[in-house]
């Protein structure tokens, strides 16, 4: 019997298929991530710019060259970050324990002739004229691993015994080698996105608080034991005046923040990046963008950062599988809460702690592992529009069946 039009046969359907998959719209979630992210790194381009300049030239290096080295990141950063994009949930099941075991291998290179110190932290490698910091792999390696170790055993979690096992003592193994190097600001990131981690495996609250005050009582134990944190802390609390020391970046960063008023100086007119504010291009580049465009300017990149929030937030709630929901909730507290401590120091609420504002500060590292996590979280929210997309050609391919 021959098809009649109206009777399409297995053929036309199967291709039908195949033209809805490749030409289907990503989700609104997707495009909220991706464009925010975007605009948080032209913005960090642009400050960049404005911060190393003076420092550039100072060094030889011409008024661009710290830009172009950042603009270099961000041009193998954002192709990463939309290659990653594509991976399927399947391919960071597979890979995670892989993923982590390099990761730490990495970290562990610190220790060897490659390592060396910075900042009184040694928690970076050279690679010839390359120098990595192995911390920021270790992160995302950990959001995935958790994600994938917690989503596996997710009906069982209501028992202890498989919250502490393998997931307490292997994130313990990672945060003992980046604390080893005495990188505590990186360290309590980290701690931040394990509890994340476990928040978003819905943990029972009574067992996160044993890991939680565990970590405490050790970020007290290494304040204890070194003298420049607690100088940082007494000079934080007013115990000490020690303009010309601990005092001078915490009180310069607060300078330009109160010159940039509500509009700011005008863009590239920042005062202290000539030589007044250290670390202007990287830990206190939220001080140059409050100088330059004022509290507005400061406002937007806030709320680009709430964003991002929400955009995770979406995705979370969308999630049928716990390790999407698991990993994008430890990505989420680690962009999102490094951005909080950083704009935080720069305010003076907190301590200097010496971490970066994700995608903003200069830093290679830093910003293609920060892209690269929020590719981890654009793949979930293509696997999910892609979900939506099946769903809907399967109840119309039904209801014209019927």
């Amino acid at each position: 019997m021959t098809a009649t039009p109206t009777d399409p046969t297995p053929t036309s359907r199967t291709a039908r298929v195949s033209v809805g998959k490749l030409f289907a719209a990503e989700s609104s979630n997707y495009y909220l991530i991706l464009g925010t992210t975007i605009f948080l790194v032209l913005i960090g381009l642009v400050m960049v710019l404005s911060a190393s300049s003076v420092d550039s030239w100072l060094d030889d290096k011409g008024f661009f060259g710290g830009f172009w080295k950042q603009a270099t990141w961000a041009v193998i950063g954002i192709p990463l970050m939309l290659i990653i994009s594509r991976f399927r949930i399947t391919f960071w099941k597979k890979w995670a324990w892989w993923l982590l075991g390099a990761s730490l291998v990495l970290q562990g290179l610190v220790f060897s002739p490659l390592g060396f110190e910075d900042g009184g932290n040694r928690n970076w490698i050279a690679l010839g004229p390359i120098s990595a910091q192995p911390s920021e792999a270790v992160k995302l390696a950990l959001c995935i691993w958790l994600g994938v170790v917690l989503g596996r055993k997710y009906d069982l979690l209501g028992d202890w015994r498989h919250v502490l096992i393998p997931a307490l003592p292997v994130a313990a193994i990672a945060l003992g080698l980046v604390l080893a190097g005495h990188d505590l600001g990186t360290v309590m990131i980290m701690a931040g996105l394990v509890f994340g981690g476990l928040f978003f495996a819905n943990i029972r609250m009574r067992y996160l608080l044993v890991p939680l005050g565990i970590g405490a009582l050790m970020v007290l134990v290494f304040v204890l034991i070194s003298q420049n944190r607690l100088d940082r802390i007494g000079s934080f609390f007013g115990e000490t005046d020690d303009y010309e020391g601990l005092d001078w970046q915490p009180l310069h960063g607060t300078w330009a923040l109160a010159n940039g008023g509500i509009f700011g100086l005008g863009l590239g007119n920042s005062r202290e990046k000539y030589s007044w504010l250290p670390a202007a291009s990287n830990d206190y580049i939220f001080a140059i963008v409050g100088e330059e465009l004022g509290i507005i300017g400061a406002i937007v990149v806030i709320g680009l950062f709430v964003m991002l929030t929400i955009g995770f937030i979406r995705v979370i709630r969308s999630a049928q599988d716990p390790m999407v929901r698991i990993t994008t909730g430890a990505i989420m507290v680690w962009i999102i809460g490094q951005a909080v401590v950083n704009i935080a120091v720069v305010l003076r609420i907190l301590p200097v702690l010496g971490v970066p504002l994700p995608m903003l500060s200069a830093g290679g590292t830093a910003l293609i592992t920060s892209l690269a996590a929020i590719g981890v979280v654009l793949s979930f929210a293509r696997g999910q529009s892609q979900e939506i997309s099946r769903d809907t050609f399967t109840v119309t391919a039904q209801n014209r069946s019927i």
